[in-house]
């Protein structure tokens, strides 16, 4: 009977241990990342909702500071070098205040990232970017604040802030131009058939020494005559240089092995350049 009435005890303090109740956070965390050019951001914070409340200038005093969020910081963290306005923002993670306005909010990237909130007090020292944002009015309620990366580009997107009916946004540069050079200068000390493709589409594509562009992208055509990939490339770049003629005569290469290999994609962009330029 002992042994009874003790085994009940344990299975009720078990149960008990067991059986706690889960509600659903009244500001769930968000974690994103996002790869801008060759760089890794990831942005992580608390996403409190208005539940009826007037947020700016209520429940968010203007021009007070604030953390971007609820519960702990609101942190984003860059894996390379960036700019933000006219600052130089090393590789790490730094905690996101602001201070929003009616017309503008000035926003912080502090080093400091072990608030738990806004700091009990304020080091400029700590600051390794400010920016200044300007307001917009968006049409509709955002019941649940939320933070974006934007209009991503090869080296440069929008960090986005938006609740209530009010939205900020500020650029993020990366250095995409820096490490890919650096990247292609390293390489070409020996490169493959792929090291000069890759450099010549680069090229192409951010604008760069087309001339160069031409100059590597034949070197790639003549290390992987195979590659009717390399000689697509091959046609816009020659293109893009005005050597109309070997534009055609590269894109009907192309265009020939791609039928071959069965890639009917490709026959139909060479197909679709080959009568842009002029070719019947």
């Amino acid at each position: 009977m002992k042994k009874s009435i003790l085994y009940l005890a344990l299975a009720l303090v078990t149960f008990g241990a067991s059986a706690q109740i889960q509600t659903p956070a009244p500001s769930p965390t968000q974690q994103f990342e996002q790869k801008v050019g060759l760089t890794d951001v990831k942005v992580e914070y608390s996403r409190p909702s208005m539940r009826g409340r007037t947020i700016f200038g209520d429940l968010v005093p203007f021009d007070k500071l604030w953390r971007t969020g609820a519960n702990r910081n609101t942190m984003i963290t860059f894996g390379d070098d960036v700019m933000i306005g006219d600052n130089e923002v090393k590789a790490g993670t730094y905690a996101i205040f602001t201070k929003p306005g009616a017309v503008n909010w000035e926003v912080y990237f502090y080093t400091d990232i072990n608030n738990n909130g806004t700091p009990q007090e304020w080091d400029e020292a700590k600051v390794a970017a400010k920016v200044t944002a300007k307001t917009s009015a968006i049409p509709m309620l955002i019941e649940t604040f939320t933070i974006t990366l934007d209009d991503i580009k090869m080296d440069e997107a929008n960090l986005g802030m938006m609740w209530e009916k009010t939205h900020i946004s500020l650029p993020i540069r990366v250095m995409t131009d820096k490490m890919v050079t650096a990247s292609i200068n390293n390489v070409m000390n020996g490169p493959s058939a792929r090291d000069y493709y890759s450099a010549a589409v680069y090229y192409l594509e951010s604008g760069k020494d087309i001339n160069k562009a031409k100059e590597w992208i034949d070197q790639a055509v003549a290390g992987s005559e195979d590659a009717y990939w390399y000689k697509r490339q091959q046609s816009l770049i020659y293109a893009k240089s005005g050597d109309t003629k070997g534009a055609i005569k590269a894109a009907k290469a192309s265009m020939e092995q791609a039928e071959k290999a069965g890639n009917m994609d490709y026959v139909a962009m060479n197909k679709k350049s080959l009568k842009e330029w002029g070719v019947k």
